[in-house]
């Protein structure tokens, strides 16, 4: 679960080439509305509206950004496999929807804490692709320079993963997750607390693990929304207006985004012991969060498919690129083990692994 949303959404489509600019030329529509699913409601008399608006440049910017992130999770498979990336990681491939359409209903200002599967939301934070695969790596290019990992990543009103199951909503609200609730409701926080459903645990459904599987009511005297989490369109209109409800001074609300994960839970997990290859290969052909938004760009005139396919070259360059850096940048000295454990100044010393091993703690 997410506690408080708010970001830093990229303002823009990425410049193009020149030899794009003659696609651009294509008498393409400026905006489109499109139905998207009806929110499922808890204590609320009304929900986010049944038709979203979509312009060309948010499409686009949508359909990059999910791009990246989808190509980025698929990069860190390969490094991790070629043991370039070791311990712990999770990858998010088939929520891109999720983290994009967070990221599209909140604002700059607001703040983000989230769970162990954070790559996706750290690139939609603001951090860049270099700067995440280097994390993994263990480089200090890596945006906590090396020394984080996969599940801890931060950047500007961004406050990272955690590796504790469902930690980052007691610590994005102030308590363990009952009291997190209970605390928001009664002092009335403005704490949007977003539960990303992808349908298992580490290797159980949630049929098999819940005698209640609406989420979105488990905050009891909490409003709550079950939302659409493969169309980014229905999770940006449910962001939107979970946020409106926060800042209106009405409490907290509860919103769970029901997606799915094409990977097992971590890199150990194959995930298909507990579940068939034909759902995942289903999931893909129906729902899949990138083709669907390219389905609507497409039918509806806001891109072509040749422009799609540029894209998606860019964004392949982008990847290799990022992890051609982040298997070459150097891993940070081990004097550096010290650095950033406390906010301090001037620096002092913390002792290491023994008595006699002294490292400079710099904040």
């Amino acid at each position: 679960m997410l506690a408080a949303f708010l970001s830093r959404v990229l303002s823009g489509v990425v410049q193009k080439p020149a030899r794009r600019v003659l696609v651009a030329s294509c008498n393409y529509s400026n905006d489109a509305t499109f139905e998207i699913k009806k929110c499922d409601l808890y204590r609320l008399e009304e929900g986010p509206p049944v038709t979203a608006v979509l312009t060309r440049q948010d499409a686009l910017r949508y359909y990059r950004m999910m791009l990246v992130v989808r190509r980025m999770e698929l990069k860190a498979d390969q490094l991790y496999k070629q043991k370039f990336i070791r311990g712990f990681c999770h990858l998010c491939d088939g929520q891109e929807a999720c983290c994009v359409g967070l990221e599209a209903g909140i604002n700059p200002s607001d703040h983000v804490i989230t769970s162990y599967r954070a790559h996706g939301i750290s690139y939609t934070r603001g951090l860049s692709v270099r700067s995440i695969l280097a994390e993994l790596t263990g480089r200090r290019g890596g945006c906590a320079k090396g020394k984080g990992g996969s599940m801890h990543m931060y950047t500007k009103n961004f406050y990272g993963g955690n590796g504790i199951v469902g930690a980052q909503g007691p610590l994005g609200a102030g308590g363990q997750i009952a009291e997190a609730f209970n605390m928001a409701a009664l002092w009335k926080l403005p704490c949007v607390f977003v539960c990303e459903n992808n349908l298992y645990g580490m290797g159980t459904s949630v049929e098999r693990a819940a005698a209640s599987t609406d989420y979105y009511k488990r905050g009891g005297f909490i409003p709550g929304l079950r939302v659409d989490g493969m169309d980014v369109l229905c999770v940006r209109e449910a962001t939107k207006f979970a946020a409106d409800h926060c800042r209106s001074g009405k409490g907290p609300i509860v919103m769970e985004l029901q997606t799915y994960r094409y990977h097992g839970h971590s890199m150990s997990d194959p995930g298909v012991s507990y579940r068939k290859r034909e759902e995942i290969q289903e999931v893909r052909s129906k729902s899949d969060p990138i083709m669907l938004l390219t389905d609507r760009m497409v039918n509806s005139k806001l891109a072509s498919a040749e422009e799609l396919k540029e894209i998606e070259a860019e964004v392949r360059k982008e990847i290799d690129d990022a992890a051609q850096f982040a298997t070459a940048d150097p891993e940070p000295n081990l004097g550096e083990l010290g650095h950033h454990i406390y906010s301090s100044d001037p620096p002092f010393e913390v002792r290491g692994a023994n008595p006699w091993i002294k490292f400079k703690s710099i904040s």
